[in-house]
């Protein structure tokens, strides 16, 4: 028993997670996947989506009930009414959570709204239309989500620019070892941060592309929709049954009325919310390919200046080449004159003078005349 309790806790590890309502208001949780799940409405399939021991790409997932988002350090579940965001007291978390809680309606906003929806008459019902046209609220916690992956990756690859243009000058102007591990390096680290960016970029343009997924991701448009006296059905029970929660569905539905009744597939909001990151991890993505252009380049660069020094030790192989063949002449001349042979003029002491200076004349017309044929064939340089 014992042991069947043991392997239980460990298929269920507790994760750390924060809370945040539509108030702005945070909550710690330390719960097991189970307690997520029942609490969302989502299948296991998409909550393994955001383990952290687990490889998976850039995701933004439209559920029924709520949005799955993963995006590098970035795990969250948006629902209508509150965020869930996993490791809260991670270095990179941690600002995020700070501008939820600044973006999202503090709670004395609520109840003043509260208040005024209580004290207006059914003929103020316009001036209410300014609050009911606020953006819904998976779209505001989305777009902080976005927005800080968004600068995240850029602030990446501007550290990268920072550190990559000065070692690539660098390496231009002085070949070295140090110089070239310095770069390849640099290189590594910018392949894997485009591939980061790639991942994020295709998430967007796949969701700009597809007007149904679009459309999944509008919870309140959903919720106003199940909540509508059209639809016959109450408030949902996944729903807290707060008097703020009631109040807030009551104005989402007075407020998609017309969209209940007419076209449920616009999506026109959220595809300018969703066009705006794109350009902006788009042009994060241009530095990036600008970068690799630069890499490419003063690789190019250094392979010329490298061949052009191989050209170089091989024009000055083949001068030592030909002074050597020129030299070995001269030694053979000499070794042969050097012999105990006898000659009918070795008496004479003017011959050995000859013998020296014919031989070095010889030599001398032997290496220009190579020199000289390596030139017009072009094998070194005039």
């Amino acid at each position: 028993m014992d042991l069947q309790a043991a392997l239980k806790k460990k298929t269920a590890v507790s994760r750390s997670w924060i809370l945040l309502d539509y108030t702005g208001e945070g909550t710690i949780l330390d719960v097991d996947k189970y307690a997520i799940m029942h609490r969302v409405q989502i299948h296991a399939r998409d909550l393994r989506i955001l383990d952290p021991l687990l490889s998976y790409p850039s995701t933004i997932l439209g559920r029924e009930r709520a949005i799955v988002l993963n995006l590098e350090h970035i795990k969250a579940i948006i629902t209508a009414e509150e965020v869930l965001l996993r490791d809260p007291l991670d270095d990179n978390v941690i600002p995020i959570v700070e501008e939820l809680r600044r973006r999202l309606p503090p709670a004395n906003t609520i109840r003043q709204a509260q208040g005024d929806e209580r004290e207006h008459l059914s003929g103020q019902r316009d001036a209410e239309g300014v609050e009911e046209d606020e953006s819904p609220f998976e779209f505001r916690a989305l777009e902080v989500a976005l927005e800080a992956i968004c600068s995240f990756l850029d602030a990446r690859t501007t550290e990268l620019e920072t550190a990559a243009y000065p070692a690539l000058d660098e390496l231009t102007s002085k070949i070295s070892s140090r110089n070239l591990d310095r770069v390849r390096k640099l290189k590594s680290a910018m392949t894997r941060l485009t591939a980061r960016v790639q991942k994020v970029r295709d998430e967007l343009e796949q969701l700009l592309d597809d007007d149904d997924d679009m459309a999944d991701l509008y919870l309140s448009r959903k919720l106003a929709a199940a909540s509508s006296p059209v639809s016959g059905s109450g408030v949902p029970n996944w729903f807290p049954t707060s008097p703020t929660m009631c109040s807030k569905i009551s104005r989402a539905s007075r407020a998609s009325a017309a969209t209940v009744h007419g076209n449920e597939n616009d999506v026109e909001e959220l595809e300018m919310l969703l066009e705006a990151y794109f350009m902006q991890i788009d042009g994060t993505l241009n530095k990036l390919t600008t970068l690799r252009e630069y890499i490419d380049d003063t690789e190019d660069y250094i392979n010329i200046q490298l061949d052009n020094h191989r050209n170089q030790l091989i024009q000055l192989e083949l001068f030592l080449s030909s002074g050597t063949v020129c030299l070995s002449i001269y030694s053979l001349v000499a070794a042969i004159f050097g012999m105990n042979i006898p000659y009918t003029w070795n008496h004479k002491a003017y011959a050995f003078k000859w013998v020296v200076v014919l031989a070095g004349i010889v030599c001398t017309v032997v290496f220009v005349f190579i020199i000289s044929y390596a030139r017009h064939k072009g094998l070194v340089g005039s």
